[in-house]
């Protein structure tokens, strides 16, 4: 999203701009491309801007996938196809762990990615998805874009000349699919895993063998024996992908990603170059999208995981021991990285604030309902 800003403007952007949208449905985007990144005037008086959009996920996960050509068709149709974004998915214009080099170097405008797989290039980038242990859905998207820590993370991105949005949150992910029932912290230790961001440093911290593979590629490790276990989002995209058919552990709750949001990168100098009503059209754009990313899931899901436990799925909770030891590994992590460097720790200590705040009032009054609902 955008820097924090009054009721206002979000009002003027989600309510004005997106009802334009809906005026302009059926706005075809058909033979208004120009040269990548250029722009020209457009025959009804606006300027041509042709974007490329490179996603680190492929089409076959819609939930995800879907956003990024959500957000096309948006600014499409509230620029009566003057301002078009192509969508490429993963591995089609550039490698799926690549996306937020190629906005960086301009070789794409923006970027649907995670900001944890970058965590490289400086580690307070897992704060844009989130850490273990962390935010769920609805908290990291208060943190985010209304208690300071959108304002936080830019000062990171602008190192990097990108400006981020939010582009959707998966809610509350699962643990993962593991060939052999784990029981103990113990169990963890030689395993191999894929497993990104800081969950991943967690699970090395715990002995297991952390690999990074892009989706595409995860299912033929599992097939051929290369890892033990991996993980991904939820039911739908994990049925989707098939790990099922070859580990049939299904782990719950994803400790490391309670409520990772992905990202919309844009390369700060190609929002620069744009109109001022583009900047805002985009904005708007982003605002609408983003939602629906978690909708998805939250209607998909239930069936995905009923499905998967008639194909002879175990659902299994991870011990106590394996999340008391987790949780304290991802602690020391975090204290450790924040011993290193100033902004991170500044960024710690804010969110650890808001963490705090927030899980007190949620444990107050949702969690007693939730509990109460949960025993039928």
């Amino acid at each position: 999203m955008s820097e924090p800003r009054g009721d206002s403007r979000r009002s003027f952007l989600t309510g004005g701009l997106v009802g334009a949208a809906a005026g302009i449905t059926g706005a075809s985007a058909a033979g208004v491309f120009s040269r990548p990144g250029r722009a020209a005037v457009h025959g009804g008086g606006r300027k041509r801007v042709s974007w490329r959009l490179a996603s680190s996920f492929p089409k076959t996960l819609p939930a995800i996938y879907g956003t990024a050509e959500l957000l096309a068709e948006r600014v499409a149709a509230m620029t009566d196809g003057a301002f078009t974004i192509r969508c490429h998915q993963a591995n089609e214009l550039v490698p799926a762990g690549q996306v937020m080099d190629a906005v960086e170097k301009g070789s794409a405008e923006v970027g649907q990615t995670a900001g944890y797989y970058y965590t490289g290039k400086d580690p307070a980038l897992a704060f844009d998805t989130c850490v273990p242990f962390g935010l769920t859905a609805r908290q990291q998207d208060a943190w985010l874009e209304r208690a300071g820590g959108r304002e936080l993370l830019r000062e990171v991105y602008r190192d990097f000349g990108i400006r981020n949005y939010t582009c959707g949150n998966t809610g509350a992910q699962m643990g993962g699919w593991f060939r052999e029932p784990i029981a103990t912290a113990r169990d963890l230790k030689g395993l191999r895993m894929r497993i990104p961001g800081l969950g991943g440093k967690v699970m090395d911290r715990l002995g297991v063998s952390v690999q990074m593979l892009a989706a595409g590629d995860i299912y033929p490790a599992l097939e051929r024996g290369a890892i033990d276990a991996t993980e991904w989002v939820g039911p739908f995209d994990d049925e989707r992908l098939g790990f099922h058919e070859i580990a049939s552990n299904y782990y719950y709750p994803g400790w490391w990603e309670p409520g990772p949001s992905l990202s919309f990168m844009v390369s700060q100098r190609a929002f620069d170059a744009l109109p001022p009503d583009y900047q805002a059209i985009f904005e708007a754009a982003v605002t609408a999208a983003a939602p629906t990313m978690l909708q998805r899931y939250d209607r998909e899901n239930p069936a995905a995981l009923q499905r998967l436990l008639h194909k002879g799925v175990q659902l299994r909770p991870f011990s106590e021991d394996i999340l008391r030891a987790a949780r304290e590994a991802s602690s020391s992590l975090l204290d450790d990285e924040a011993a290193k460097d100033k902004r991170y720790r500044r960024i710690l200590a804010h969110w650890r604030a808001f963490q705090r705040d927030s899980v007190r009032w949620a444990s107050t009054n949702e969690l007693a309902y939730a509990n109460f609902i949960a025993r039928g």
